[in-house]
């Protein structure tokens, strides 16, 4: 994440630094492009955020909701918690989880975050 601050910060700060220079090469020229460059300037932040943000979150989205709906009994799960077990039995929201003692735990369907080899 701080990498991506960074890179963000440091595209800001060359197209601000490109535009001031571009204020002092033409300043008569500079009155009737501003809007322009202002428009530019929003376009390419819209699109490194896109592309830094949201395309990468919805890609891991669509992959966790794949994951959630290939699970069935046997399947050795994770949990959030960090919860290991084999599943039992699956619900529409949840899922019983059988835990190493032979313990079973009802935890929500979406807290499962990854699927172990067995």
């Amino acid at each position: 994440m701080a990498k991506l601050i960074g890179v963000i910060l440091g595209l800001g700060i060359l197209l601000v630094g490109s535009a001031a220079l571009a204020q002092e090469a033409a300043p008569q020229a500079q009155a009737g492009s501003s809007p322009y460059m202002l428009i530019v300037i929003l376009v390419v932040f819209a699109a490194v955020f896109y592309f830094m943000l949201i395309r990468p979150q919805r890609k891991r989205q669509s992959q966790h909701n794949a994951l959630l709906k290939d699970l069935k009994r046997g399947d050795n799960v994770v949990t959030a918690g960090g919860i290991y077990g084999e599943i039992d039995s699956v619900g529409d929201t949840s899922v019983v989880v059988t835990v190493e003692d032979g313990g079973k735990l009802k935890v929500a369907k979406s807290s499962i975050v990854d699927k172990r080899a067995k």
